[in-house]
C-alpha cells in the first residue's frame, strides 16, 4: 500500500467511527422506579429516533415484571434491586407498559416525540 492510500484508508475509518459514535454512542438515561407496585413516573418522554437506557429499580418486598408489548420487552426486576435494557430508536407515538404481577396499578407509557 502506498502513503497516499493509507491515510485515506484511516482517515476514512477515523470519520466512519465518529459517525457511529455520534448516531449509536450517546443514549439518555432514564430511571423508573416501582414502589407500592406502581411505576414512578409513569409516563415518560423520549426523543423519537434515539436509543434510550431504562433503568428500573424495585423498591418493593416482592418481584415485578415490566412488560411491554408495544416496547417488545419483558424484563423480570428482583424484589429490592435494578434491571436496565435499551429501547428504541423509536417512531412518534405512545407506547404502553404494565407490571404483568400489579396489572391493574402498575401502568405506563412512553411518550416518543
Amino acid at each position: 500500500m502506498n502513503n497516499t492510500y493509507t491515510k485515506q484508508l484511516l482517515i476514512s475509518i477515523f470519520l466512519l467511527l465518529n459517525l457511529t459514535n455520534i448516531s449509536y454512542g450517546a443514549s439518555n438515561d432514564i430511571q423508573i422506579s416501582i414502589k407500592n407496585g406502581r411505576f414512578l413516573p409513569s409516563e415518560i418522554d423520549v426523543p423519537a429516533d434515539t436509543k434510550v437506557k431504562l433503568t428500573i429499580e424495585n423498591l418493593d418486598d416482592t418481584p415485578e415484571e415490566f412488560e411491554s408489548y408495544d416496547l417488545n420487552r419483558e424484563v423480570l426486576i428482583k424484589a429490592k434491586s435494578k434491571a436496565s435494557f435499551y429501547i428504541g430508536p423509536l417512531s412518534p407515538g405512545i407506547y404502553k407498559f404494565e407490571g404483568e404481577f400489579s396489572p391493574e396499578t402498575a401502568q405506563g407509557v412512553v411518550r416518543v416525540k
